[in-house]
């Protein structure tokens, strides 16, 4: 049976970021030129969302052991919030820590198998949609510190694990490749960076933007500017294994869901850019695509005791 692509839900400008919490059987996620972050229940079709005060808002993870907690990004900052999934206000709003630089905003940014927190900077869009290149990094977070790990990134974004095989994966959008590293878990470094997956090689247009990890290891990137999620095995460089076809132009990230994990979630976006501008309610729309015939691993949240 081939995969169901259906709209859910409408109207993000940059929808970012989906994260499937086990334990509320809720999908969130944020639109980060709304400055809002998100919670969606497949069982009651409900959407709730909060609009964060500040800057653009690109990441909420769930903390472990605390509910009700989130980590979120605004701008340039890592963010301890409350929030009860339905009102639209958060109940307290605290800064872990900040980059010194206030160019640059956060962009994609995930939590490892151990929750140590991992998150990547981008700068700040120009008005006309551009963005400077190489300004931006990527970090991990533990021990209320930011480690710098890469220096020169254009957009960091898509993360995934692999834990037997100690790899992590990764993409900076700039450079239009799919990479992997070596991963010390107990550690929390990174090193050995390798190129698995070329666009240019397949002739994929756009852009690879965020991505997840299947049970059988394989990867599934979004394709900004591509209109299409891709399946490629990070164990057989340069391997596409499927495509998939979906009705938004800018695909921004994906995120296994549902009660068996065999639901993808497709996040999109509707942003002008070079003075094009995509109309609502393909473009910017939340899809999900079920009969992938694949199922995710369950999401990591945030510790804050590391």
């Amino acid at each position: 049976m081939a995969p169901k692509v259906d709209r859910i839900l409408e109207n993000f400008v940059l929808g970012e970021g989906p994260h499937w919490d086990i334990t509320t059987q809720s999908l969130y996620l944020v639109d980060i030129f709304e400055n809002s972050i998100h919670r969606y229940d497949p069982v009651t079709n409900s959407h709730h969302k909060a609009v964060i005060d500040g800057n653009s808002v690109s990441l909420i993870i769930p903390v472990e052991g605390k509910q009700n907690y989130y980590v979120i990004s605004i701008g340039n900052e890592l963010v301890l919030i409350v929030w009860d999934g339905t009102s639209n206000k958060v109940t307290k709003l605290e800064k872990l820590v900040g980059v010194p630089d206030n160019q640059v905003r956060f962009n994609d940014g995930k939590a490892d198998p151990t929750g140590r927190l991992w998150a990547g900077t981008m700068a700040i869009e120009t008005p006309n949609g551009d963005i400077p290149s190489n300004k931006g990094s990527f970090y991990s977070f533990e021990k209320a510190q930011l480690k710098k790990h890469i220096d020169e990134v254009h957009i960091s974004n898509g993360l995934s694990w692999n834990p037997s095989l100690k790899k992590m994966y990764y993409i900076d959008s700039g450079r239009r490749t799919v990479d992997q590293f070596d991963y010390d878990q107990q550690n929390g470094t990174i090193s050995n960076r390798q190129t698995i997956f070329t666009f240019g090689k397949h002739n994929i247009p756009g852009f690879p933007d965020g991505q997840t990890i299947d049970s059988d290891g394989n990867l599934w990137v979004a394709v900004f500017l591509g209109s299409r999620v891709i399946k490629i095995d990070p164990r057989k460089p340069e391997t596409l294994l499927e495509t998939i076809e979906i009705p938004a132009l800018q695909v921004t990230s994906v995120a296994f869901g549902g009660l068996n994990l065999d639901e993808l979630y497709v996040t999109t976006a509707r942003v002008t850019q070079q003075g094009r501008t995509l109309e609502p309610p393909v473009h910017g729309g939340l899809y999900r695509v079920t009969n992938t015939g694949s199922k995710g691993l369950p999401s990591n949240k945030v510790k804050l005791s590391i």
